[in-house]
């Protein structure tokens, strides 16, 4: 007996699936059959996918609801297209787009049609992918030109490092005991430090 399953993707935690979700319940797929993953679509290196594939068997039917949601590697769309409807022998329905759907293309023709769509809208998966991370890096690379800081935020030297660095040099205070003054990690303690050395260095004493 054949078996309906449903595939959503969002590209992180805090992204929301139920549009996905709700075009799936709208095909009567059955929640418990549905497999979700929260990652990027770069590789289909993903649990649920994995676990999908294990059970799904031939004659069996995937809704997913829009080719980018199965992946956006130009490459890999088109070779687990293959592994799914060729190795595995299921058909697949892309929801928004129904040429894309191999119960509707058994035919050399439609066959033909069908592949071209799936190479087209695969192809502008990755370009779209490949755009948005132009143009995070060229916003990154603009920001910095401004001077915007990037990161967490730099915490402002306390008011009393430059007498608490003076007293731990001179032996007065323990490494400790001037990291609970100041608030500050080891590392950052000596961070600190060496910029403030660079600034104000030790002047040496006259022989």
């Amino acid at each position: 007996m054949s078996t309906t399953s449903g595939y959503v993707r969002v590209s992180s935690q805090d992204q929301n699936e139920d549009r996905q979700l709700i075009a799936l319940r709208e095909k009567l797929v059955d929640p418990k059959q549905t497999f979700i993953d929260k990652q990027s679509g770069k590789d289909f290196d993903r649990p649920q996918y994995k676990k999908m594939l294990k059970k799904l068997k031939p004659g069996d039917l995937l809704y997913v609801l829009s080719i980018d949601r199965l992946g956006r590697n130009y490459e890999e769309i088109q070779r687990q297209w293959r592994v799914l409807t060729k190795d595995i022998g299921i058909d697949i329905c892309v929801i928004d787009m129904p040429l894309l759907d191999t119960r509707n293309v058994k035919d050399l023709m439609g066959t033909f049609i069908a592949d071209l769509v799936l190479q087209i809208l695969s192809f502008v998966a990755q370009s779209e992918r490949e755009n948005i991370k132009k143009r995070q890096a060229e916003g990154i690379a603009a920001a910095r030109a401004r001077g915007v800081h990037l990161g967490r935020p730099v915490l402002p030297v306390p008011d009393s490092f430059e007498q608490t660095l003076k007293e731990w040099e001179a032996g007065k205070v323990s490494l400790a005991e001037a990291q609970k003054r100041l608030g500050m990690t080891e590392t950052t303690f000596y961070r600190r430090r060496r910029e403030y050395r660079l600034l104000h260095p030790l002047k040496k004493e006259s022989s």
